[in-house]
């Protein structure tokens, strides 16, 4: 096939490609589906990943952020290297879906689609090493661990996974929107996720005689409901906060005041301002409780990630390439999400963008994280034809 053709249809050419991939790429995704990792112990998914990128005939490296790999595509002319991440790690949920390809890990799904996105990226891999000579620059093929606890990232960034890069562009699934459709935020897209643990401790007693006691269960509770005023009376408006609490732990039985009542919580920002305001609220409220109702109090607060802030230098051309491939009426502006995304560690160091890949399945309306998920499998080929597309339009621009 003449070099000329990719030029002039790309649209025809990527998507024979990808529609190429299909059955190749079900029956992978299937076999990651049921063979789920937690993060930092994707070690059979990795090797599967170093396996088809040997395949391909893709130099890589394996161990990069503990469990991650590395796949290095060099184009024919000289140019920026442009870094394609995708997840790899599973959720502690046990699977519900009652699919023959169902997990076979008690306790472990891949509920948030990692295993789509896997597969999605060694099949931009597949399409991109045959349009290698045409490109201009290289391609970092990043498949990162622990993206569920935001620790992935950064643990491949710091084995080197982002040096040289001049751009990347991630991506997700997305149950909300139909397969074969695409969708992007600008500006901040994913919030920044800071966690929180808050020990509360009194003097235990018999609940006949609570003046003998300390109580920590009433101030957890005092803690609780004043927590949210930090989003309703201390954040402005317009910089959305979310302040969650997911675990309260303490007491043993009915008539007994506890010792001890520990909180987790999380805090989730979009704007550095309002992340700002919400922990100092929090400490503040914290001393207060402790002042005031008589405990002890200790508060654990870890910033976590970074809002995911998308920029127009990469977003823009992506979008642009996206429409080129599918037209107008697939491809739509979305509204940021209060959800974290560790993607976010590389684009706080180049510029980036994250775009939405639809992956509802028809007359289902499925939820991430969620034992009975069930992804539509044409996001596969959808994904590939995108991200190729986008590949080839931020690695063929000229200055």
């Amino acid at each position: 096939m003449p070099s000329e053709f990719l030029i002039n249809d790309p649209v025809t050419r990527l998507n024979q490609e990808a529609s190429a991939l299909i059955p190749w790429m079900t029956a992978l995704r299937r076999d990651l589906h049921a063979h789920p990792e937690l993060a930092f112990a994707e070690t059979r998914t990795a090797g599967i990943v170093a396996a088809e990128l040997a395949r391909l005939g893709i130099p890589h490296r394996t161990g990069i952020g503990r469990t991650g790999v590395l796949g290095i595509i060099e184009g024919g002319l000289p140019g920026p290297t442009l870094a394609l991440r995708a997840d790899m790690d599973a959720l502690p949920i046990h699977e519900e879906t009652g699919l023959d390809f169902a997990s076979t890990v008690p306790g472990q799904m891949h509920a948030c689609g990692h295993d789509l996105h896997t597969t999605t990226l060694l099949g931009v891999a597949a399409v991109l090493k045959g349009l290698a000579p045409q490109l201009g620059g290289r391609i970092v093929l990043v498949f990162q661990p622990a993206e569920e606890t935001l620790e992935g990232a950064a643990a491949m960034i710091a084995d080197g996974a982002a040096e040289g890069v001049d751009m990347a562009v991630g991506f997700h699934n997305h149950p909300d929107m139909p397969s074969g459709t695409f969708g992007f935020v600008r500006g901040p897209a994913l919030a920044a996720s800071d966690l929180f643990d808050l020990d509360l401790r009194g003097k235990s007693g018999h609940a006949a005689h609570p003046y003998a006691a300390v109580d920590p269960i009433v101030a957890a509770a005092h803690f609780v409901t004043q927590a949210q005023t930090v989003v309703s009376r201390e954040v402005p408006p317009l910089q959305p906060v979310v302040v969650t609490i997911g675990q309260s732990v303490g007491g043993t039985t009915y008539n007994i005041i506890p010792e001890r009542v520990q909180l987790k919580g999380t805090v989730r920002t979009l704007h550095a301002e309002a992340r700002n305001i919400a922990e100092a609220a929090l400490r503040r409220l914290v001393s207060g409780i402790e002042t005031g109702l008589r405990v002890q109090a200790t508060l654990s607060y870890r910033r976590m990630i970074s809002a995911l802030v998308n920029d127009d230098r990469v977003l823009d051309p992506a979008v642009a390439a996206l429409r080129a491939q599918f037209g107008e009426a697939r491809v739509e502006e979305g509204e940021a999400s209060m959800g974290s995304e560790d993607f976010a560690a590389f684009a706080e160091r180049v510029p980036s963008a994250q775009l939405r890949i639809g992956s509802s399945a028809p007359g289902r309306q499925d939820r991430l994280h969620n034992a009975f998920y069930q992804p539509d499998e044409g996001c596969l080929p959808a994904g590939v034809e995108a991200l190729s597309r986008v590949a080839l339009e931020l690695l063929s621009r000229r200055a």
